[in-house]
């Protein structure tokens, strides 16, 4: 319900140039890994949707955030669209950096989780065993970045 009910509003302000809509929006274009990134940022008061599915579900909620990517690479191009809830003000830079900064850390972690624990290559996929597995994947690499003591 939320998810559509952000979407279709914003494919419609949008089409409409987000006339009479307070916006602010932002766009950055980055190159690198063989691959062309072009990211635009919206942001909106949530009550320029008139409030939100289920509002009062969402604590200190002031922005709904919509970041499209099209990314160019060798031979395709991709095109996504997120929507974010934000209790952050109504600042599309803002926000971004916020977002990035979000995956930035995501992608580190999956990351190292691949290297030291060759994650990628697990074929355990039954029952609650995935995530239990990754908890305890978790919890061993938390325990890894919390040892201090050095080595003799």
């Amino acid at each position: 319900m939320l998810y559509n009910q952000v979407k279709n509003w914003f494919e419609m302000a949008k089409s409409q140039q987000f006339e009479g809509i307070e916006v602010s929006q932002d766009s950055r274009t980055e190159k690198g890994h063989h691959r062309v990134e072009i990211r635009k940022v919206w942001a909106v008061p949530v009550a320029a949707l008139g409030g939100v599915y289920k509002q009062e579900q969402w604590t200190d909620i002031q922005t709904i955030v919509i970041v499209e990517r099209i990314r160019h690479l060798w031979n395709k191009t991709t095109h996504e669209v997120q929507f974010y809830l934000s209790s952050l003000p109504v600042d599309a830079q803002l926000n971004g950096r916020a977002i990035r900064q979000h995956w930035g850390i995501e992608n580190q972690v999956h990351w190292t989780l691949d290297v030291t624990f060759n994650e990628d290559q697990c074929r355990i996929r039954s029952l609650n065993s995935p995530q239990n597995l990754a908890l305890l994947r978790r919890m061993a690499l938390n325990a890894i970045n919390q040892e201090t003591t050095q080595g003799a």
